[in-house]
């Protein structure tokens, strides 16, 4: 970068107070660091480096009770405390004050304050913060990429942004409403986030019934091809490429529904997928090779809309879909938090057989749980056997989560009344 005359007067937009970044203060219109809030950007940073989301980012910082600068103007009046929103740790994250330059019409020069950031932390988090811009324009990501990316629009007609979470390790992925990427809960009452795994499932379930559906495929093809035997021969491609879907490299599946579909909309009582069947046989044709699939398709012209009962509830902590038609989506995989529940039920009550003479409370000290805990969670070692099974195979209501189950005080020892009660016919 060629580096030009440095600003007159660089320092001087810091001297009005308002303007101090967090972790600094003026003196005598000199930008010096404070150590108590240049702890807290190194914080930040760090935090961001090791969980690579300003969405997860941000609730850490909430349960730390982190908050904005604050400050005291010439009236004495205090604003800021507050806790920091979204955009503001965006901004935060990429601001070159921290690494000591002043930016100026979109050049930045080397200034007179020190850094709070090093270089080694601030390029990982930019390494980051472009990774995820990167993620979010093409929902690309080498190992889940975002197959629905500038595809899904929630039940308000804004379209929703891939974006991901990790929580002890383990990374989740959502499609959120814009209005909720840029705002708050608050701002924006009907915005979605919603788990980007179940999502996806449900779509290319649908769509692979439909690949695998003779009479629908021949039908959608009628229009783009006319003849009767080519016809044919696409609808068996179609078949061919249904039974492939799951082998299909993660980058051809998102280029293949990108060609087809037209866009998803997620409504109230059900999903609305809207493909394009003038371009169906530019994609069968494609033969799995991306630079085949990607030439150049017919126009857009009619749509067909495929329609998925299903609705968004949530379960616990966790927003999922519930599937309220039959082949409506695929299996849910099982809830291994009930499956701990259930497994350590039966441990504790193997402990209580083989312990007689123990009390309760003896018991739980040995199992390091507290008396109460174990004498809730013996008592599922007392669930009916066709209730456990449902919840093995995860035919149970959603909302029946490990938390409820685990703490439901009144649980009844009557199998007819247990099935009552956890809603298991």
């Amino acid at each position: 970068m060629a580096i030009g005359p440095r600003p007159e007067g660089h320092l001087a937009r810091f001297s009005a107070i308002h303007n101090v970044p967090l972790g600094y203060v003026v003196k005598d219109r000199k930008l010096l660091i404070d150590e108590a809030e240049a702890k807290t950007v190194r914080h930040i940073y760090r935090r961001y480096a090791t969980l690579g989301s300003v969405w997860a980012l941000k609730e850490d910082l909430d349960r730390d009770g982190t908050v904005s600068k604050v400050r005291v103007d010439r009236y004495g009046r205090a604003t800021g405390g507050n806790p920091l929103a979204r955009g503001a740790l965006y901004t935060m994250l990429r601001n070159r004050i921290y690494r000591g330059r002043i930016v100026h019409k979109d050049e930045h020069y080397p200034g007179k304050h020190e850094a709070i950031v090093d270089e080694v932390l601030w390029d990982e988090v930019q390494r980051k913060l472009a990774a995820n811009r990167i993620d979010r324009a093409s929902g690309a990501h080498a190992a889940e990429p975002s197959l629905l990316a500038g595809l899904i629009y929630d039940d308000s007609g804004q379209r929703m942004t891939p974006s991901h979470a990790n929580k002890k390790g383990t990374r989740y992925r959502y499609y959120v409403s814009n209005a909720l990427v840029r705002g708050s809960r608050r701002d924006a009452p009907r915005g979605r986030r919603v788990p980007a795994g179940d999502l996806e499932a449900l779509v290319e379930n649908r769509l692979r019934r439909f690949l695998e559906d003779e009479a629908e495929v021949f039908a959608a093809l009628d229009s783009p091809v006319t003849d009767v035997s080519d016809r044919r021969d696409q609808v068996a491609r179609a078949a061919d490429l249904a039974g492939r879907w799951p082998d299909l490299a993660p980058a051809t599946k998102r280029l293949i529904l990108t060609r087809l579909v037209d866009r998803i909309d997620i409504k109230r009582e059900t999903l609305e997928i809207r493909i394009l069947p003038g371009r169906l046989p530019a994609v069968l044709c494609g033969d799995d090779d991306p630079e085949s699939i990607e030439q150049a398709v017919p126009d857009d012209g009619p749509t067909i809309t495929f329609m998925v009962p299903a609705r968004l509830k949530r379960a616990g902590m966790e927003t999922r879909f519930l599937i309220d038609g039959p082949g409506g989506g695929p299996r849910r995989e099982p809830d291994r938090s009930l499956l701990r529940l259930l497994s350590q039920a039966h441990r504790f009550h193997e402990m209580v057989m083989r312990n007689r003479g123990k009390t309760i409370t003896e018991l739980a000290e040995e199992a390091a749980v507290g008396g109460s805990y174990f004498t809730r969670i013996l008592r599922l070692s007392f669930l009916a056997p066709d209730v456990v099974k449902t919840i093995l195979r995860n035919r149970h209501p959603i909302e029946l989560t490990a938390k409820k189950l685990a703490s439901d005080t009144r649980l009844p020892i009557v199998w007819e009344e247990q099935r009552a009660r956890l809603g298991i016919a």
